[in-house]
């Protein structure tokens, strides 16, 4: 707890087994809640997050890793989480920065805190493939070009968030693949929520997932449409139901989907 705020640190995971007990040993004390959502893996990654005492959620079959955050936030959120700390469990990114981010969430320094890979320029020390590291700053000043705000980066998975911002978000509008980060960054800009950045050095291994060639090439798409939906709708040419304020959004229980209870052993 941070400023009398509760803490979440929610994990999409599949196939994390080789790197969860990684990331969780690293976790701060000031994390109330913990949850992993696994998204149908085929290794022992639930059976592990049940031994390391995270709160577990198992999706009925492969829905996808923005259905996956989906899950994460609307659990966490029904625990009544005040700041929800996305962080993959691939151990890519360094646990330790989660209180630094909760904390500038916590006492309202901004809604919503990326870990950028970019900022302190370790990304490619990391190990982040050259041609990702040129797709990033290409679709990053794109962005920054047409969203009018100035970040480092939008593409990376490690983001605090505030329970009023994903209260708010038309979050159920958006896509259940990988460019649903960047559907939920162009989201907070065009609802006026604060962003802002720490420096998150970046681990690229052989155990850290990382989406492959082609599924880059689609997620870039996916981005350049997003942004270019969000320049539509701010000159008032076209209305998209991602910015539309009506859109649907996360009401935090149980939806269909997902059998719950890896820990109890019930059935959602």
């Amino acid at each position: 707890m941070i400023n009398d705020k509760r803490i979440a640190v929610v994990l999409p995971a599949y196939n994390a087994e080789k790197t969860l007990q990684a990331t969780v040993r690293e976790l701060p004390e000031i994390v109330d809640i913990r949850i992993l959502v696994d998204d149908h893996s085929s290794d022992k990654t639930v059976e592990l997050a049940e031994r390391l005492g995270l709160k577990c959620f198992v999706h009925d079959r492969n829905y996808g890793y923005g259905r996956n955050q989906q899950t994460c936030y609307r659990e966490a959120l029904a625990e009544g989480a005040d700041v929800i700390i996305l962080l993959h469990p691939d151990y890519q990114y360094t646990p330790l920065l989660v209180t630094a981010m909760a904390s500038m969430v916590a006492y309202g320094v901004y809604d919503v805190v990326l870990g950028s890979r970019i900022i302190g320029g370790q990304a490619l020390r990391g190990g982040m493939p050259f041609y990702k590291y040129v797709a990033n700053r290409f679709l990053t000043a794109f962005e920054n070009l047409f969203l009018g705000i100035k970040l480092s980066e939008y593409h990376t998975g490690y983001r605090a968030f505030s329970r009023d911002v994903l209260l708010a978000l038309p979050l159920l509008e958006n896509s259940d693949d990988f460019v649903f980060d960047n559907e939920v960054l162009a989201q907070c800009v065009h609802f006026k929520f604060r962003i802002g950045e720490v420096s998150c050095p970046t681990k690229y291994f052989e155990d850290a997932s990382s989406i492959n060639f082609s599924r880059s090439v689609k997620y870039g798409v996916g981005v350049l449409a997003t942004t270019l939906q969000f320049a539509l709708q701010r000159i008032g040419v076209a209305n998209f139901r991602i910015f539309n304020s009506r859109g649907r959004k996360l009401e935090p229980g149980l939806p269909t989907y997902y059998v719950r209870g890896a820990m109890n052993g019930t059935e959602g």
